[in-house]
C-alpha cells in the first residue's frame, strides 16, 4: 500500500465535490488506468472547448446565452485541468529524488 503522500488525486471528486484519491502500488492497476484514461477525455475536451471558445471571440454575431453557456463549459474543463494538473505534479514530485 501508498504511504499517505503517495495518494493519487483522481480525476473526479465525490459526495459534496470532496477530492477522491487512489491509494495503490500498482500503477497499472485498473482503477490507475481508469483515472488516466479518463483524465485523457478531459484534456481532449479542454483542447476541443478551447477551440470553440476561440471562435467564438471572432464571432460578432455569438449571442449571450451562447456565451454563458460557452464560460460554464469552460469553467469545468479549467477545473478538471487543474485536478490533473495537481495529480501530475504531486505524483512527479513524489517520483522525483529530492535534489538539494
Amino acid at each position: 500500500m501508498t504511504a499517505q503522500n503517495e495518494l493519487r488525486l483522481l480525476p473526479w471528486s465525490g459526495p459534496e465535490d470532496k477530492p477522491c484519491y487512489l491509494s495503490t502500488d500498482d500503477s497499472g492497476g485498473y482503477m490507475s488506468r481508469l483515472a488516466d484514461n479518463i483524465e485523457s477525455e478531459q484534456l481532449g475536451t479542454a483542447v476541443e472547448l478551447l477551440e470553440e471558445a476561440l471562435e467564438a471571440l471572432d464571432d460578432q454575431d455569438v449571442s449571450p446565452e451562447d456565451l454563458r453557456l460557452l464560460v460554464k463549459g469552460l469553467t469545468g474543463v479549467l477545473r478538471n485541468v487543474l485536478r490533473v494538473a495537481t495529480s501530475r505534479g504531486h505524483l512527479l514530485a513524489v517520483s522525483e529524488p529530492h535534489r538539494f
